[in-house]
């Protein structure tokens, strides 16, 4: 080692805190680039694994081959493993009863498929031979059918067939059924005996809708059964962008019709040609890194910076003892060199281990955000080592650069006279009179400095507003996905849905008693019609019907009506909160109804959500309804409602309707008396409940609901929905809390190490007779000239990146553009608690010293 390097190892061993913050900044540098390339590799590895998971591990598919065929691609020198799959077709189930899943459904494996694919046992064995089974235990589950370990079966197979459809229909195809019966039909091609030798979960590829319940069956490649096509899936050695060409050669080579492809595990892979993944992924990475290295190099420049400036009459010796610039300048990357050998290996293992603690954490919410049946590992690969290490010793070089340039053309005189950094004109300095005679002497002098050292304000003020424009940015963007996920759930005031056929409530009532129910709005709904008086249009209808040039009739607006007819106690329950006595609304003879006057609907051209009047109507007036037929555009008058009450109260689980539509409330009776014969057929009936376990009463009404109703868990969804939010908040505010830690090391390292720097300044001032107090005065003005210039650029910037961010989310969810006040109000107080502390900390270090000792230091 040389005399330069040595003095440079010993300059970093002299000044032990500006070494260790630059060593902790480029260490949570290190991390967080090594966290971010590892999160991507693990995230595709989860992508993949769930697939396989799913769908077993394959990536070419040859469809209906022959046993030479077949040879042809066991013998191809890309073939890895060879698996036979069939879907031998279905074979109705006994019972006379029509029902969703009315079939079995007989899969066949060979040995390497049965070994390939998610396949569960709960009991016996896999087949072993052409004549036997396994089958799924759901059988016995859902519809009592036990099927014994030894048990034998004879099944006539068949495909399923339906009217004006050429192919067969698929087990992704819920059964097609009409009010008289099936629309498809079995068209039998085989009949077979099978004996069952186990049982097995309900594999993933069965969805709860499917037609059929899995039966799987052993191929065997030496006798195969011409009757049932058989498919070739292949999982293939080498994985490459070939491997599509290799495929369709080997298909065109032995004549093999059709060819598929694993789509989404390829995809994952890196091999496709129409994906946009992966683009997205790396776009994404490469941004944060980005942001990360903008970062890093602001606290590393800033610290070799520094160390330049403190070194200025060490290099300058040098020079005139025949050093070169080349010496002056390694002497600087030395420097980077030391700090990166001491840095990466620690934020490599720092970075790995805090993306696993992160795992470990979200992946008690992963299942739920991701709906995935696996969790997220920690997957290093050397490619993400490489990359992070090779990221971090560019961010170094790119941060010393400057410095060393800096320090290779520092001549002796300037650095032995300490002239190089105080190279400035009364202008340059120069401020305003009012600043003094509005703040003090005190203010203008801290204005002074901080346009003197204006390298390192700058260096500062960057890192202030990088932690401004960060944490708005990424709160701003988690506070639109809470909102839209909001907006996505609205009018979903309730957790489980279940809808009735042909508006009939009867099915539905017994079901208000179900367990864990704690409240329930029991209803049924038609949409009608009114001609309504041009006295009672709102302004928004009045502009609708002047831009789209609507001819109305006779005067009147024909306004589209929902009428909700509500269950005795339901309706009671409402008209409390509308402030209207329920009793009033029993008259068949004269019946009444509840206006909702207030509607909420979004207004997609204007780009925002609109609260307005449905109607100008008010209690006593009469709402006249007639029921269109839209097939013969046929209109037939029903009755008039008195208007009862006028309310801002929307019923359970309804929304209401936009410009030109109106929501009437009444109760049940009054629905059904006042509807003829065609209208009473286009009524809907809806339970709307909550539930204190919405899970365990989705589970109950299960048994009991028949295949006819529809039951829609909306709890779920809004639960899973939140998960995501969660998921995706532990990564955007892990990342700004660690760019945060990034620019306050920077700013604690730059003002302390400016503040020890202008020692000499100090005890000048304090010499001719500034006070303490004038002095904390002084250093309270820089200050607030850090915050409020770091406010003045990072608010501007950060309102812009948020409006990016509105204007990308509004392609979904359009609302209006608000400021997060609150996040701003914390920003601010933020700013300033950071510099004054910066500040307090630096001044807390130097304030005991003696002013001749002062006056004596070298460093400027």
């Amino acid at each position: 080692m040389n005399i330069i390097n040595k003095l440079t190892i010993r300059h970093l061993k002299k000044n032990k805190r500006r070494t260790m913050v630059t060593i902790i900044g480029v260490i949570i540098s290190v991390a967080m680039v090594m966290a971010v390339a590892t999160l991507g590799v693990s995230f595709l590895d989860l992508l993949k694994r769930q697939v396989v998971a799913d769908n077993g591990e394959w990536h070419v598919q040859y469809k209906n081959v022959t046993s030479d065929q077949i040879k042809a691609i066991e013998k191809d020198g890309n073939t890895k493993d060879l698996i036979l799959s069939s879907d031998m077709g279905y074979a109705m189930l006994e019972g006379d009863e029509m029902t969703v899943k009315p079939y079995l459904f007989f899969k066949g494996y060979n040995e390497e498929g049965l070994e390939q694919f998610p396949i569960k046992l709960s009991s016996g064995r896999l087949p072993k031979a052409a004549n036997e089974v396994v089958v799924s235990d759901h059988l016995a589950k859902d519809i009592g059918i036990n099927y014994e370990i030894g048990a034998e079966m004879t099944v006539e197979i068949g495909n399923r067939m339906m009217e004006g459809e050429p192919a067969p229909l698929l087990q992704n195809y819920s059964v097609q059924r009409g009010e008289e019966g099936y629309l498809e039909n079995l068209e039998i091609h085989t009949t077979e005996t099978f004996t069952v030798v186990g049982t097995i979960e309900r594999p993933s590829w069965e969805e709860p809708w499917a037609p059929g319940y899995t039966v799987i069956n052993y191929i065997d490649q030496e006798n195969l059964n011409q009757a049932v096509n058989v498919d070739a899936v292949v999982v293939v050695k080498d994985l490459s962008r070939s491997i599509f060409k290799q495929a369709e050669q080997l298909a065109q080579q032995n004549d093999i019709v059709g060819v598929g492809f694993n789509d989404e595990l390829l995809r994952y892979y890196g091999i496709t040609d129409n994906d946009n993944l992966h683009t997205t992924m790396y776009s994404l990475a490469g941004i944060i890194i980005a942001v990360i290295v903008i970062g890093s190099v602001s606290l590393i420049y800033n610290a070799f910076a520094i160390s330049v400036s403190e070194r200025a009459r060490h290099l300058g010796m040098l020079s005139s003892v025949g050093a070169t610039k080349k010496q002056k300048r390694n002497s600087v990357f030395f420097e980077g060199v030391v700090i990166g050998l001491i840095s990466i290996p620690i934020g490599v293992l720092a970075g790995l281990g805090g993306i696993a603690i992160t795992f470990m954490f979200i992946n008690t919410y992963i299942a739920d955000a991701l709906g995935t049946s696996v969790k997220l590992e920690v997957v290093v690969t050397p490619a993400s080592v490489l990359v992070a290490c090779f990221i971090s010793s560019a961010t170094i070089f790119v941060s010393t650069y400057m410095p060393a340039r800096k320090a290779s053309k520092v001549s002796a005189i300037d650095a032995i006279r300490q002239t190089q950094d105080i190279k400035l004109t009364g202008k340059a300095v120069k401020t305003s009179k009012l600043v003094r005679k509005i703040f003090g002497l005190e203010a203008e002098i801290g204005l002074k400095n901080v346009k003197r050292n204006k390298k390192r304000y700058y260096a500062t003020l960057f890192s202030l507003v990088i932690s401004i424009i960060l944490f708005l940015s990424v709160s701003y963007f988690t506070n639109n996905l809470s909102r839209s996920v909001e907006m996505s759930q609205a009018g979903t005031d309730f957790d489980i849905l279940v809808s009735g056929s042909n508006g009939d409530i009867s099915d539905l009532e017994s079901l208000v008693h179900t367990e864990g129910v704690t409240g329930y709005s029991l209803q049924k709904t038609v949409q009608l019609t009114s001609l309504i008086e041009e006295d009672k249009f709102t302004e928004e209808l009045i502009a609708v019907i002047e831009k789209e040039n609507i001819e109305l009739q006779d005067g009147r607006y024909p306004y589209y009506v929902n009428v909700y007819g509500l269950s005795e106690s339901s309706f009671q329950e409402y008209a409390d909160k509308a402030g209207t006595d329920a009793v009033t609304y029993r008259d068949l003879e004269d019946p009444k109804a509840i206006i909702i006057e207030k509607i909420s609907y979004q207004d997609y051209e204007a780009s925002k959500f609109v609260e307005t009047k449905s109607i100008n109507t008010k209690p006593g007036e009469r709402i006249e309804l007639q029921f269109t037929d839209y097939e013969t555009n046929e209109r037939t008058m029903l009755a008039g409602l008195e208007v009862g009450a006028l309310t801002d109260e929307v019923p359970m689980g309804t929304n209401t309707a936009r410009v030109g539509g109106l929501d009437i409330v009444v109760p049940i009776e009054t629905l059904d008396a006042i509807l003829n014969e065609k209208a009473l057929n286009e009524v809907q009936s809806y339970l709307y409940l909550n539930s204190s376990d919405p899970m365990k009463t989705q589970e109950a009404l299960e048994e009991v609901v028949p295949s006819s109703m529809y039951i829609y868990n909306v709890f779920q969804n809004r639960e899973r929905e939140q998960q995501m939010i969660m998921f995706l908040s532990v990564f955007t505010y892990g990342f700004i809390a660690l760019i945060s830690l990034i620019s306050i090391a920077n700013i604690f390292n730059t003002i302390s190490t400016s503040i020890s720097l202008r020692k000499r300044e100090f005890a000048m001032l304090k010499s001719v007779g500034m006070t303490p107090k004038g002095f904390n005065k002084m250093i309270n003005y820089e200050s607030i000239f850090y915050g409020v210039n770091a406010l003045l650029f990072g608010l501007p910037i950060s309102f812009v990146v948020m409006y990016l961010i509105h204007r990308s989310v509004n392609e979904t969810f359009q609302y209006g553009f608000t400021l997060p006040w609150l996040d701003i109000v914390f920003v601010i107080a933020a700013i300033f608690v950071i510099v004054s502390s910066a500040m307090l900390y630096s001044i807390s270090k130097i304030k005991k010293e003696n002013i001749i000792d002062g006056l004596k230091q070298e460093n400027i």
